[in-house]
């Protein structure tokens, strides 16, 4: 695993949303992986119930929870910044967003920093 810290931060309502997810299950971690980044949706796992991959890359924290990236995914999008935002709708399925009408979104912003 690799540590690219500052490249990902949370919007107020994502941050409110984590405190609900941590109040309810305690801390957590975030784990983006397939897909495209913009758009998509990370999921969110009690802390110690998903293995952390040796080409994970964890990307920082929110909410002092940390956020990881598989190592695929870093090379496509290692020059994005991650913003973690709110939308309506549900969670994955074993994401802890799930049945809360409302689920995590991950939107991206080219940087100039790897």
């Amino acid at each position: 695993m690799t540590d690219i810290l500052d490249k990902v931060s949370a919007t107020p309502e994502a941050l409110a949303l984590l405190a609900e997810i941590v109040a309810d299950h305690g801390p957590v971690l975030f784990h983006q992986s397939g897909g495209c980044c913009d758009g998509s949706s990370p999921m969110c796992y009690p802390a110690g119930e998903f293995l952390i991959g040796d080409r994970d890359v964890k990307m920082g924290e929110i909410g002092g929870m940390p956020f990881y990236i598989s190592g695929s995914q870093y090379e496509a999008w290692k020059h994005t910044d991650l913003l973690i935002d709110v939308v309506k709708g549900r969670g994955g399925m074993f994401s802890l967003d799930n049945g809360r009408e409302k689920r995590f979104l991950t939107r991206s912003t080219i940087c100039v920093r790897p």
